[in-house]
């Protein structure tokens, strides 16, 4: 599956469980490890987990497994990585506190 493909396979799968505020960003010219990241929100900890594993058995589904999955326990911030796109499902105070889309957003002159 091509990157764009594997981008728009990941928001789908994350809006089929209701992910607030997603954001996805090309991050294929400052990183060499993945293309795009998909940022979204949970609304409690049970939330955040279930659209992360929603994506994981999806994917499992499709003969695309994650490479890994982080955060699980917690639930606070989920990361999925699968290979050229990287999701991060974060609760809002989380989200708030790392701002990885300033972090990782293009310089804007």
């Amino acid at each position: 599956m091509q990157s764009a493909e594997l981008k728009q396979f990941v928001v789908d799968k994350i809006d089929d469980l209701k992910a607030r505020d997603v954001v996805v960003l090309d991050v294929s010219k400052q990183s060499n490890i993945t293309d795009y990241m998909v940022i979204c929100s949970g609304t409690s900890k049970t939330h955040v987990k279930a659209i992360a594993e929603n994506l994981v058995v999806e994917a499992k589904q499709a003969g695309i497994p994650p490479l890994g999955v982080e955060g699980r326990e917690s639930s606070e911030w989920v990361l999925v990585d699968m290979g050229d796109v990287i999701l991060h499902v974060m609760q809002d105070q989380t989200r708030d506190f790392y701002q990885l889309e300033k972090l990782w957003s293009e310089k804007q002159d």
